[in-house]
């Protein structure tokens, strides 16, 4: 198989129709075996049993259905794992994103990108709710992570399999797959896509939803930068509240030797007693964190989804 594209579903059963044509009209052009995996995501409309229908009448059309709503990074981790490209395409079913940019993504990747991300330069949504916080957004997850993404909102990605199979997907970060990846050393860039007013239905997200991206960059921050080494960061800031309470203590200490004044009522000495107290717990936190992520990397292979059943006439059904 070449190439899987990888399609999370959510009550988008006016576009289901038109989005099988648009995806076809444009994969059986380039000549390459692909199948499509569409992931439903707990919807309630009849988006399963269109689903189901296209499977049924193209073994191409893979379809897994999602027992509740688990959100689009369970979708995404779903289709990951079920996938068996060389060459992993996901797009969003609300036909926002054009599928005729899907050679655009896949001449980059001959040029030997692990990994292609669509920017919408020329995005079709409202700029005060829509388009102006995912630039703030970008702009300072950029900064954060300093991997230089212009668009992370964009489904349209392309993805090497390997790529895709090492990365472990939690919570909502799968807009942060380019940073996630950055961390395996993978070699990525960005293509312009076209992108489209939403036709049918209505958009999923909100303004509610910067929050969880701000708490999201803080759980990326703290994975690139210290997953494997929590003690570094709890470490760190044990031994500076450490020091400073020593420090006062030292201080106090002597001025009590030295001129005999009462350090009893002193809010110094509370201060020193209260950070040597914080630091020696930050230390241990960062130990039993060490613990903790040795276990999860030794033994930890919890999914973060459950399938009610998958549709898939290509052939026996998976283990």
């Amino acid at each position: 198989m070449q190439l899987s594209i990888v399609v999370p579903v959510y009550n988008e059963e006016e576009n289901i129709a038109y989005l099988y044509q648009q995806l076809t009209s444009v994969l059986d052009p380039l000549g390459r075996d692909y199948e499509i995996i569409c992931v439903d995501d707990g919807s309630a409309d009849h988006s399963f049993e269109l689903l189901r229908q296209l499977a049924e009448g193209d073994p191409r059309v893979k379809v897994i259905r999602f027992r509740r709503n688990f959100g689009q990074t369970a979708a995404f981790s779903a289709g990951f794992d079920y996938a068996q490209g060389e060459i992993i395409i996901t797009i969003d079913a609300d036909l926002q994103n054009d599928p005729a940019g899907i050679p655009r993504l896949l001449d980059k990747m001959e040029e030997g990108y692990d990994l292609v991300s669509g920017w919408r330069a020329n995005r079709q949504d409202p700029f005060l709710s829509r388009r102006l916080p995912s630039m703030m957004a970008n702009w300072l997850i950029s900064k954060t992570t300093g991997v230089a993404v212009h668009d992370r909102g964009c489904s349209l990605r392309a993805h090497r399999r390997e790529v895709v199979k090492q990365i472990r997907l939690y919570g909502e970060l799968h807009r942060f797959i380019p940073d996630i990846a950055s961390w395996i050393g993978v070699t990525m860039t960005e293509v312009p896509v076209s992108h489209r007013p939403r036709r049918f239905g209505r958009s999923k997200y909100g303004l509610s939803r910067t929050f969880r991206v701000v708490l999201d960059l803080i759980t990326v921050r703290f994975l690139l930068s210290y997953s494997t080494q929590p003690i570094h960061i709890f470490g760190s800031l044990g031994l500076i509240a450490l020091l400073v309470g020593v420090g006062l203590g030292v201080y106090l200490s002597v001025l009590k030797l030295a001129t005999g004044q009462d350090i009893g009522s002193r809010p110094l000495l509370m201060l020193s007693a209260l950070l040597m107290t914080m630091g020696m717990q930050l230390v241990a936190m960062g130990l039993l964190g060490e613990l903790i992520v040795r276990t999860y990397h030794e033994s930890q292979d919890k999914p973060i989804y459950t399938v009610r059943e998958v549709v898939d006439r290509s052939g026996p059904d998976p283990a």
